[in-house]
């Protein structure tokens, strides 16, 4: 199964709703993929404003 993204928070998914935000718009369509270990040292975590330790989608469409 392809990983879905969530458009609200960026983070990839499993499924239709996302655990986090609760949204259930989802997309297959992205670009990009970074993991956040630490957010809070995290220049890049900062900068796209990630707050938890996941993995993200740099682009969703």
């Amino acid at each position: 199964m392809v990983d879905q993204v969530c458009r609200e928070c960026h983070r990839l998914v499993k499924g239709q709703t996302c655990p986090v935000c609760g949204s259930s718009d989802m997309s297959s369509d992205w670009s990009g993929l970074v993991v956040i270990i630490d957010p809070e040292r995290s220049v890049i975590a900062k900068k796209i404003g990630v707050e938890l330790a996941d993995k993200y989608a740099l682009k969703v469409r």
